[in-house]
């Protein structure tokens, strides 16, 4: 949606994000000035050099594969010393692809009696997206993004033939504070048995949207305000009710519903624009960590859904730390305007 005009001095205001369905609360008694929002601790070494040589403990670099749990998949194909991006088992998953899957119709979701409980069963895949440790992913190219993000995409239909599983969710955790265990840079896949709450919710608070406007939520014309970036085939915004300081969402401009339906032209216009919007969080936020989400639709969508349900990837810098208001009320206090933070994020310069 779209924002309304900003004010050079603001009250405090309360946005419904009409994609999560959920109350935003504005805060300017809360705020610092934009230039203010810096990470205390960078999450990488702001000076990354490509190493040849694998760090001692960590086994995603390059020469210790056979210390990783098993692979999938990698790019280029085949089993040379030479690789670009892996794709492996989680080590320690959540889900596990041994347990018994659910039968058909018996999922947590599905009509019937309430279920309390599943079997832990589903995917947990690890995405390594370099072989050297030292290189992180808005160090590489345009085109190399682009290949990380095409290589999601070919786990995504993978784990789609698989009947079991209804939705699949790809996120990546860039520092400790953001959930990352290792520093050498990975994202992850979780095939789930269900449709997660979120998902549902989302689900539900775009149809409303739809049967009330008749446009999908995400379709809408961003105004300048809250615009960073566009591309041709995407647009970088900081979204109307951003539930977090200096959230990013980028944003296919033509209506699509899976993720996985991108070809290589879109991964390669996404992977430009993706990487250009983590250079300017680090440049003007200080290597914060970070948490980026792909949110599409559900695998097997009902056609009806089409039309409301569209894909978008979301950039959650973590520069503050939610307390027990949020907790309790499900609704989020952010203390910088998105008009605001989007100013800030477009005069970031990262020509050099």
């Amino acid at each position: 949606m779209s924002s309304s005009s900003s004010s050079p001095s603001r009250s405090s205001e309360i946005r419904r994000d009409a994609v999560f369905d959920r109350w935003v609360v504005f805060s300017p008694a809360r705020a610092r000035r934009p230039s203010d929002f810096k990470s205390q601790a960078p999450a990488s070494n702001p000076n990354p050099k490509p190493n040849p040589n694998p760090t001692p403990s960590c086994p995603f670099c390059i020469g210790r594969e056979s210390e990783c749990a098993p692979e999938i998949f990698r790019l280029p194909p085949g089993g040379g010393a030479a690789w670009k991006i892996r794709v492996i088992e989680n080590l320690y998953p959540a889900l596990r692809r041994d347990a018994e899957p659910p039968v058909p119709g018996d999922t947590a979701d599905a009509a019937g009696p309430v279920r309390l409980s599943l079997p832990g069963f589903g995917f947990h895949d690890v995405v390594i997206e370099t072989p050297y440790h030292s290189v992180h992913l808005p160090d590489l190219s345009p085109q190399e993004v682009g290949e990380v993000l095409l290589t999601h995409k070919e786990r995504i239909l993978q784990l789609k033939r698989h009947g079991s599983i209804k939705y699949v969710q790809v996120f990546k955790n860039h520092g400790a504070s953001a959930g990352a265990s290792m520093s050498h840079s990975h994202s992850q896949i979780m095939g789930l048995p269900l449709i997660p709450p979120t998902v549902a919710a989302r689900l539900n608070s775009t149809k409303e949207w739809f049967e009330r406007t008749g446009k999908c939520s995400l379709c809408e014309v961003w105004s300048e305000e809250i615009l960073i970036n566009e591309t041709v085939h995407f647009s970088a915004i900081v979204p109307f009710a951003a539930s977090y300081p200096f959230e990013m969402w980028i944003v296919p401009r033509d209506h699509s519903s899976h993720f996985h339906d991108i070809d290589g032209e879109k991964a390669a216009d996404l992977g430009s624009l993706l990487k250009l919007m983590l250079r300017k969080l680090s440049k003007q936020l200080n290597d914060p960590p970070y948490n980026f989400m792909i949110h599409t639709a559900p695998l097997e969508l009902p056609p009806s859904c089409s039309p409301y349900m569209h894909w978008f990837l979301q950039i959650v810098p973590q520069l503050n730390r939610l307390a027990g208001f949020e907790m309790a009320s499900g609704c989020f206090i952010n203390p910088i305007f998105p008009e605001d933070a989007a100013k800030v994020l477009k005069e970031v310069d990262c020509s050099i």
